[in-house]
């Protein structure tokens, strides 16, 4: 039950609408990020879009490539054509060597730790072995200019700088050439984004190629030289540029690589070309190699080589896969005003799994994430089956979920573990649309993946939550709901989400989730849809086909929105805090009217609402030394404070006399007047989602802002005015805040029914038993 508290009209409100001074807390969790931003430019401008100044750096390739399925090795050599468009003059270029990470001895392998050798897998240590064992690394045949000069050139680790004759002036290219060959790697031992993976019972291979060339490093007006060294976990930053591919493999191969078959007349059959051709305009899905086709070409041997070419334009990488074990589907859909061929290559070993879900995933992905973005601008985009467990590139993906030998698979992957999420039909859904997804971000808006692995993973894992939810209800989606990250917010050892890519602790978590929950949590939470899709398409629309910075996509976010949210970013994206919002205390205040026939019966009624102290229930009977002596009574002994006197009514009509109409009228107000205290345990400020129920049955939903702890984050106490008797207030009842402790969410406090299980205790048979093979076979006595 409720306690009145007793207050004047005036004083009641004032002292509950009093927070405390400004408060230290209050006053950092909302200070402006200005200083933590880069300072605008006429390059990158304030407002978070590229300025009139704005410049990058292009890179066009021609590659010619031979895959030697004997040796798993292959060798290749390219012609690029830099073009210097920033407004200074380069006396050397970098390029990046990936496969540089797999070199004996190389920074990547001789850095990785492991915390302890109880519980290693057979995996784990097949991959130190194996790693320990494997050269991997580039060997570079010659660098030469366009006359066939050799130029200087230095390898370091993952990078190679070569020095020019002459500087490369500002609005100037350069044309060079590289050799160089590689032995590729065994995916199924070493975790890579590309290699190869066996198939010992027909004896044959499927190739997938990433980070297999020298690429050019990034050049750019926030870097310099982007040529951090890759160790593995911070993956690429690369130039936008033209390519021509030419892919030589066995002759009865099958190819799919980033871009558009230039040749399909050459390497295909007359059968697969019709079908090929049929594809390429929109309608349903169909083959283009069959199930039988692809088991018929695996169990046997073509002699000669075929070259595939392929050609892709504005694109800021290529890879490839190649195997004789491929079936081949295709959808062409409309996205746009542009027809994309939606294709997916599996070998027979990923049915039945693929042919019903890898293409309409494609397909999927493509409406959902150009509604929130921009038009798909590509010809095709690919999906392939192999080692590799979700590599993205321009175009094409390579995604490793199949079923068992037996066909069989999983459902819901997020009961299973990772192990089974490989084998399960929403591990191959949710794969497909993360990787193809990774077109829009960081393919065509170009983030810096070498420094900042959240702004194309988080920002693509929320996407892929979109997804995911229109894919079909209840959608069993890892990431996204805020509830799933609570774990890893209340986790130690954790690092800002702004943390470089190579320094991340729980990389999945920090870099994928956290700011995929973030991103929903301002969706839903803090901006609404609207104001949010508004903002993020103007983000993804500024900078396609360019390369933003955090800067750039936290001021375009607030740019195209007027909401500040700087408080949001500092919470969420520099620190490690977690949400954690308790509600304290819940006291009532009513109005006391002053009038003393309506405050006196009040105040008796109160005191004989209180249960009698145990003491004196005990005494109940006992003749006390005033009753035996009845001349010890005096005028208090039967005093009743709470009988009206003349005094009271003459200082009720004195106090009408001093009130104006409208304070008589407040002191007949019958509001209710509920001071609910909000403590912050968490230290990540958050709105106020509430629920308030009423002992009418009606309940009232609302959103409090997170500005609300501006002045102290750590309390803050919010009144609200009601008619209505409240009877329960909850906060976060729809877990859209990530709060950490839902126990402290409800008043009154709830009971949280909970189960444990019990388990029959068991021992290991004693070395007697051992020795005798009936006796630990049975059961101990």
């Amino acid at each position: 039950m409720f306690k009145r508290n007793i207050l004047s009209a005036f004083t009641a409100i004032m002292l509950l609408l009093a927070q405390h001074s400004l408060a230290e807390g209050g006053a950092v969790a909302f200070s402006q990020l200005g200083h933590l931003l880069d300072t605008p430019t006429e390059t990158r401008l304030a407002s978070g879009a590229p300025g009139p100044d704005y410049w990058q750096q292009r890179a066009d390739y021609s590659i010619t490539v031979r895959v030697d399925d004997e040796a798993q090795r292959i060798e290749g050599s390219e012609t690029i054509t830099y073009h210097n468009r920033s407004p200074h003059d380069l006396s050397y270029l970098w390029l990046q060597l990936d496969q540089n990470r797999y070199a004996l001895g190389s920074d990547a392998t001789l850095t990785q730790t492991t915390s302890s050798f109880e519980n290693l897998s057979y995996g784990r240590v097949a991959t130190m072995v194996e790693q320990e064992r494997f050269d991997g690394g580039a060997r570079i045949a010659f660098v030469r200019d366009e006359r066939g000069t050799d130029l200087r050139y230095t390898v370091n680790k993952t990078m190679l700088r070569i020095d020019l004759p002459s500087p490369i002036k500002a609005g100037s290219s350069y044309t060079f050439s590289v050799g160089w060959s590689h032995n590729i790697v065994d995916a199924t031992l070493i975790k890579a984004r590309g290699g190869y993976e066996y198939f010992a019972a027909d004896d044959n291979y499927i190739y997938e190629i990433a980070q297999w060339y020298p690429r050019m490093a990034a050049y750019t007006d926030y870097e310099g030289w982007q040529h951090k060294q890759f160790l593995g976990n911070g993956e690429f930053t690369l130039e936008l540029g033209d390519y021509d591919l030419a892919i030589t493999v066995p002759a009865d191969h099958i190819v799919a690589a980033t871009g558009e078959l230039q040749n399909a007349d050459e390497v295909l059959s007359p059968e697969q070309l019709e079908r090929f051709n049929a594809a390429r305009e929109p309608g349903g899905q169909r083959f283009i190699v069959t199930p039988d086709e692809a088991r018929a070409n695996e169990s046997r041997r073509t002699a000669g080589e075929k070259t595939w070419r392929f050609r892709a334009e504005n694109v800021r990488d290529v890879a490839f896969a190649s195997s004789r074990k491929f079936i081949w589907d295709a959808q062409t859909v409309v996205n746009g005003e542009r027809n994309v061929m939606a294709m997916s290559f599996y070998p027979n070993e990923a049915e039945p799994l693929w042919s019903q879900y890898s293409t309409p995933a494609i397909v999927h992905t493509m409406d959902v994430y150009s509604r929130y973005t921009f038009d798909y601008p590509y010809p095709v985009s690919i999906s392939v089956n192999g080692p590799v467990g979700g590599m993205e590139y321009p175009m094409i993906t390579f995604n490793k979920p199949r079923p068992y030998a037996d066909g069989t698979y999983w459902d819901e992957r997020q009961k299973s573990g990772d192990k089974t999420w490989e084998r399960s039909k929403y591990g191959l859904i949710s794969v497909i649309i993360h990787e193809v997804g990774h077109n829009y971000f960081p393919m065509i808006v170009n983030s810096d993946e070498r420094q900042w692995t959240w702004m194309d993973e988080g920002l693509n894992s929320f996407l892929q939550f979109l997804a995911e939810s229109e894919w079909e209800d209840d959608y069993p989606s890892r990431r996204g709901e805020p509830e799933k990250m609570v774990p890893y917010m209340i986790s130690d050892r954790q690092v800002p989400i702004m943390t470089n890519s190579e320094s991340i602790f729980q990389f999945g978590n920090n870099a994928y989730g956290k700011p995929a929950t973030a991103l929903n949590i301002l969706r839903e939470t803090i901006m609404g849809r609207e104001l949010f899709d508004h903002a993020f398409r103007e983000y993804a629309q500024r900078w396609k086909f360019k390369r933003p910075t955090p800067a750039d996509f936290f001021r375009s976010m607030e740019d195209a929105s007027a909401v500040d949210l700087d408080w949001f970013w500092r919470g969420w994206f520099y620190g490690t805090g977690h949400v954690d919002v308790g509600i304290e205390s819940v006291k009532l205040y009513q109005i006391d009217s002053r009038n003393p026939d309506i405050e006196k019966p009040w105040q008796r009624a109160q005191e004989e609402e209180r249960e009698t102290g145990i003491t004196r229930q005990r005494n109940e009977g006992i003749q006390t030394l005033v009753e035996r002596n009845p001349e010890l009574e005096d005028f208090y002994s039967n005093y009743d404070e709470y009988a009206v006197t003349p005094w009271d009514y003459a200082q009720y009509e004195a106090l009408q006399e001093k009130l104006t109409e409208r304070e008589l009228a407040l002191l007949s107000e019958k509001a209710n007047f509920y001071a609910v205290t909000f403590v912050n345990k968490g230290g990540l400020v958050t709105p106020l989602p509430l629920r308030i129920e009423y002992a009418d049955g009606e309940s009232e939903e609302l959103l409090i802002p997170a500005e609300i702890w501006r002045r102290d984050a750590d309390r803050v106490t919010k009144v609200f005015v009601r008619e209505r008797e409240i009877t329960s207030i909850s906060f976060d009842p729809q877990r859209r805040t990530a709060d950490a402790n839902e126990l402290d969410n409800h008043w009154p406090p709830r009971v949280t029914p909970s189960r444990f299980q019990l388990f029959k205790e068991s021992e290991d048979p004693n070395p007697m038993r051992r020795y005798d093979e009936e006796q630990w076979k049975q059961p101990i006595q």
